[in-house]
């Protein structure tokens, strides 16, 4: 495999496991990568942390940066929020994120 590419699993809002590779060399996030894949995710605000229309769960284990004030804002107004809740425009493809796995965060309706 590519050397820039790493694997990580998606798991959508209807429990399926979607097995997705992402390049680490693009600086893309997760967010992107669900569109590219068209994985049910908005992304309304285009990665600025400004929505949380991307919000997901990190599943796994995986040391991720710590969420800026902004994301941590954004957070504070979403729905169905957990601590192991994320945007998924905050969190890039590096790595050090093979194997990561998230849940998509059920929308509010």
């Amino acid at each position: 495999m590519d050397e820039n590419i790493i694997l990580i699993k998606i798991i959508d809002r209807e429990d399926q496991t979607h097995e997705i590779e992402a390049p680490t060399d693009m600086n893309m996030n997760l967010m992107e990568i669900c569109k590219a894949y068209d994985l049910p995710v908005k992304g309304t605000c285009g990665g600025m942390a400004m929505c949380a229309s991307c919000h997901c769960y990190v599943e796994s284990e995986h040391e991720i940066a710590d969420a800026s004030d902004d994301e941590e804002d954004m957070l504070d107004q979403a729905f169905f929020v957990e601590n192991n809740s994320r945007l998924g425009c905050q969190v890039f493809m590096n790595v050090k994120l093979n194997g990561l796995v998230v849940r998509l965060a059920q929308e509010n309706d």
